[in-house]
């Protein structure tokens, strides 16, 4: 049955209410920008998938004011060991245990329907935002004003349509936006059966303990995951000539767990084949289409990056849409979250795969070549984030592209809750600025000296008299005299400025 009445409008469609989706019509709400999230599901899918996010989410989920609802459902991971087939240290990936740069810690271990849940409760506090579930997209048709998105309502049959000045596609692998850009994928060709086993602990096993062990096995490679509470994981290499729903049979499960754990240490969650890809859709956008998180790119596992990168995409993009719909902006800006993005999204999917050849045994050498060898250890990995793309990183200054540190501020709180989804200018004194009032109009913050003291002292270690940060905490250009100083104010105050890609 249509609905017949005139359909609503709002600024964004969200095609999908998993972590990107939802994050993104969280940084939507700080951007006061009307935003309809449309869910094919009834409510949040209840086993684990994704296990792992970084520094640089929980600082986004900072930004969105619920890091503190999050913070219980999480625990610290101190990395991940590489043994080989006898047990011996390959390579060593621990992670700090202290605070990075962007003021939380480098690695978080979660169960993915606890942050669904922290995300979705978040919107609640948005009233130009909202959720509709069993609501499965079926047609978009753009024109030069607007999309007319058309969805059934699944409860009752309904079909209704909407219209929006802009859709996300964050509908996961098999992304419906992504075939209506037309999209084709570049394969950076890693295609492998990995069983994925969650299980929930009946007793204590401390002698599994808290890092990650890749199992580099020639005879069949094997990862294990400690996870939240007694959630543990194992994702386990299928041999080519076995059959998917045979392996997933728990006889056949138990087998494999033998050398770890058995019936009697746990009951199995779940456990099903999925095929682990390394695949990068080649255009994010057409026109009022735009793609994010799993519909633009998917990698393999082994760096725990997929959602994190998905994430990152939401913080590039909702600042950039909230441009563009109050006219602060030409569209083209849109271009360059492609391009910012997908070099970004490329590095770590190719780190990822270097890494597979370790756990494979097959390459080695090549993943070796990621680590630094040390005297008398093992290879110890360091893994540094990627910069961004071209795009509006102003290219010939110092940093750009670079994400910026958060500072503490002197009455002991996070630098990013005063400044907000916003740009920040740092400098060592406001009384340097002479077009306060401009940067003002344009929702810049300034960050000095007086409210942070680790903000002079970080200008003086990299040669500059001021940065200009955005909101997704990434450099866009850094000032080493006034000229390069009125550029940066430049960019953002009033006739809003794109640059060209640098």
């Amino acid at each position: 049955m249509q609905d017949k009445s005139a359909p609503e409008e709002f600024d964004v469609v969200i095609v999908g209410r998993g972590p990107v989706g939802a994050t993104l019509a969280n940084l939507l709400g700080l951007c006061g920008v009307r935003t309809l999230v449309l869910e094919r599901e009834a409510r949040t899918y209840h086993l684990p998938r994704a296990v792992h996010f970084d520094d640089e989410c929980m600082r986004v989920f900072q930004t969105l004011g619920l890091a503190d609802a999050i913070l219980p459902h999480v625990i610290l991971s101190p990395g991940m060991l590489f043994l080989d087939a006898d047990g011996r240290m390959l390579l060593d990936w621990s992670r700090p245990q202290t605070l990075t740069p962007m003021g939380w810690n480098l690695s978080y271990r979660f169960h993915q329907p606890d942050l669904e849940d922290a995300l979705i409760a978040g919107l609640a506090r948005w009233p130009h935002i909202a959720l509709r579930n069993r609501c499965d997209v079926f047609a978009l048709d753009q024109d030069e004003i607007g999309v007319r998105v058309r969805y059934e309502d699944l409860s009752n049959g309904r079909l209704s349509e909407v219209r929006a000045g802009y859709v996300i596609g964050c509908d996961g692998a098999r992304s419906l936006v992504r075939r209506f850009i037309g999209s084709g994928m570049d394969d950076l060709g890693f295609h492998e059966r990995w069983l994925v086993i969650d299980v929930l602990l009946k007793r204590n096993r401390d002698d599994l303990g808290d890092y990650s062990i890749q199992h580099c096995d020639p005879r069949r490679p094997a990862t294990y995951v400690r996870g939240t509470g007694t959630r543990r994981r194992w994702e386990i290499t299928v041999l080519p000539d076995e059959d998917s729903q045979v392996v997933a049979q728990p006889a056949k499960v138990w087998e494999l767990l033998s050398r770890w754990i058995t019936p009697e240490d746990a009951e199995l969650e779940r456990a099903a084949v999925y095929t682990f890809h390394s695949i990068i859709a080649q255009q994010w956008r057409s026109g009022r289409l735009l793609l994010a998180g799993d519909s633009a790119h998917q990698t393999p596992p082994f760096l725990g990056q997929g959602m994190c990168a998905g994430i990152r995409d939401a913080a590039n993009l909702a600042w950039k849409l909230a441009a563009v719909l109050r006219g602060l902006a030409d569209p083209s800006l849109l271009d360059t979250y492609q391009s910012e993005r997908q070099p970004h999204v490329r590095e770590f999917i190719e780190l990822a795969i270097r890494l597979g050849g370790v756990i494979n045994t097959k390459a080695i050498e090549a993943g070796l070549a990621a680590g630094e060898a040390r005297a008398n250890a093992p290879v110890r990995l360091e893994v540094k984030k990627p910069l961004l793309g071209p795009g509006l990183a102003l290219g010939d200054l110092p940093l750009a592209g670079h994400l910026a540190p958060q500072f503490e501020l002197k009455d002991g709180r996070r630098g990013d809750d005063r400044v907000g989804y916003s740009h920040v200018l740092l400098v060592e004194s406001a009384a340097t600025i002479s077009s306060r009032l401009a940067l003002s109009q344009s929702g810049t913050e300034i960050l000095t000296s007086d409210d942070a003291e680790g903000v002079g002292s970080w200008l003086r270690e990299h040669g500059i008299i001021a940065a200009l940060v955005r909101p997704d905490r990434y450099v866009r250009g850094s000032a080493g005299n006034d000229t390069d100083l009125d550029r940066l104010i430049a960019a953002v105050t009033p006739p809003t400025h794109v640059p060209s890609a640098a």
